[in-house]
């Protein structure tokens, strides 16, 4: 097969879940799969680690990206004769002039779901045009078996149409030496006490808010001194968290980071004593899978894609309870046995999830959508 992938978007949204997807799936499919040729679109630098005989990298521009979606990348697939053409950040560059054998990735479908806690230009767009998209490829990957069932909730189309590749944790996320990451963290960031850690973003869908106040609940109960601390730049929505923090009264006891290099966050979840995630909606989450491969013990919602991910790894809380995330929060504090435990089952579970069984599976998914094809 000749298959041509958008990779724009390691670039365009680095640091991101899309940009860390279309990395690590690009990379690891040139690593393994020597019999097919790629074609690579691609903005920026940094290219070298794909470089391989049977991949050519296409370099495009960050500007005048209307002209590339609409114009160069249609003559460009038909003059190189693909076969298939991956579109991985939920299929944005579609155009209905594309002649060859079109998948996306659908990472999640927030906008149908929970379309407030969404930007409205974003909003509009996703909605305007995610029908013509799905309508018109020929195969949707997406992230979880619950996200494939959100897609035909939704959109009435072929299940076969639909291939489920989970993501992994990046392979620097595995336990290190506590005492190493702790005084690491407490040179760097003045961390002294043990902490709970929240990461992952701060839109509404996330729920930090209820963190908080499950935390001002039963801090005062808890057998030594914890901190919460919540990892992320400071933004509008975190602006509310800091004001709610001082509402409850628990200011000496949350701690806000701000903006922290990702190289660091390996360090935060093996240094803290439990990982909480109360997240409304998830494609997949990767925070929680990050957590669990470095052996901290995990605290996650029992909703959508969560548990699914999580399994038996963590424990799983209704995060509409706050009463349950408070009670959930004092007993695994309370009881090393039980952070032990769960930190052990977490690893196993964390093992069944790499970036090279996801390649994998997305390169059955090419080969079900050419052979499908070829054959009708």
């Amino acid at each position: 097969m000749r298959i041509a992938i958008d990779a724009r978007g390691i670039n365009f949204y680095s640091g991101t879940g899309i940009g860390t997807y279309t990395e690590n799936v690009l990379k690891n499919l040139v690593n393994i799969d020597t019999l097919n040729n790629y074609h690579v679109f691609w903005s920026g630098d940094n290219y070298e680690t794909i470089k391989r005989e049977n991949c050519k990298i296409v370099m495009t521009s960050k500007k005048h990206q209307r002209f590339f979606e609409d114009y160069y990348f249609p003559a460009n697939l038909s003059k190189e004769k693909i076969d298939i053409y991956h579109m991985p950040q939920n299929g944005i560059g579609f155009s209905q002039e594309i002649s060859c054998k079109k998948i996306i990735t659908i990472h999640d479908l927030i906008p149908y779901v929970m379309p407030e806690t969404v930007g409205k230009g974003y909003l509009l767009k996703f909605l305007k045009e995610m029908p013509l998209i799905i309508g018109g490829c020929d195969g949707i990957i997406t992230v979880s078996e619950f996200s494939k069932r959100d897609i035909l909730k939704f959109f009435p189309i072929d299940e076969n149409k639909i291939f489920v590749t989970p993501l992994a944790a990046d392979k620097k996320y595995a336990p290190l030496d506590k005492t190493l990451c702790n005084d690491f963290l407490k040179d760097m960031y003045n961390l002294t006490d043990p902490f709970i850690l929240y990461l992952g973003g701060f839109s509404e869908r996330k729920n930090v808010s209820s963190v908080l106040t499950a935390f001002s609940k039963v801090y005062k109960d808890l057998d030594k001194k914890y901190n919460l601390v919540i990892v992320g730049g400071y933004k509008d929505s975190s602006q509310k968290l800091l004001k709610l923090t001082h509402e409850l009264g628990i200011d000496y006891n949350v701690i806000f980071t701000g903006f922290v290099p990702e190289e660091h966050l390996p360090i935060f979840y093996n240094s803290c004593d439990t990982f909480i995630y109360p997240s409304f909606y998830e494609g997949f989450g990767l925070p929680p899978l990050e957590a669990m491969n470095c052996g901290t013990p995990v605290i996650a919602s029992n909703l959508t894609s969560i548990p699914e991910v999580v399994g038996d790894g963590g424990i799983l809380i209704n995060p509409y309870d706050i009463s349950e995330i408070s009670l959930a929060i004092g007993n695994l504090l309370s009881n090393e046995k039980l952070r032990l435990e769960l930190g052990s089952k977490g690893l196993k579970r964390a093992s069944e999830y790499s970036w090279q069984n996801t390649a994998i599976n997305t390169l059955k998914s090419y080969e079900s959508v050419y052979n499908r094809e070829s054959l009708s």
